[in-house]
């Protein structure tokens, strides 16, 4: 919680330093902003290794396939990365570009989840009496 709160905070003084300068050095506030999103990724870069070594965890005591976390997480960074992207060409005014890169990252997400949706229907088939 207290890496939320170092967050919040490094992204508000960001957004009003980048607000500051913006009308003077338009340059200077684009360095702001990337300085701010970096620091941000730096202080959560803990909790993506956390999230790692549970999904290792889990596949270790129940045996499960790891691929299938594998994929799940790289849904997962698809949506994010479909997301920022889509916020970036908003903030861009590129709304309707941004439209498109959400279709385009949904359609891949329901693609790369055919064999989560596979392996799902198999154990419940595996699981009802023939």
């Amino acid at each position: 919680m207290e890496t939320l709160y170092k967050v919040i905070g490094i992204a508000g003084i960001t957004c009003f330093g980048t607000l500051l300068i913006k009308p003077t050095k338009p340059d200077f506030a684009v360095i702001i902003g990337f300085t701010g999103g970096v620091i941000v990724l730096y202080l959560i870069i803990n909790y993506l290794t956390s999230i790692f070594n549970t999904f290792n965890s889990i596949i270790e005591k129940t045996g499960l396939n790891g691929s299938l976390f594998t994929l799940i997480l790289k849904i997962v960074g698809i949506a994010y990365l479909t997301e920022f992207t889509t916020s970036m060409c908003n903030d861009t005014g590129n709304s309707s570009l941004g439209d498109k890169v959400l279709i385009g990252g949904k359609i891949v997400i329901m693609v790369m989840s055919i064999p989560i949706i596979t392996s799902i229907l198999q154990i419940v088939m595996d699981l009802l009496p023939t």
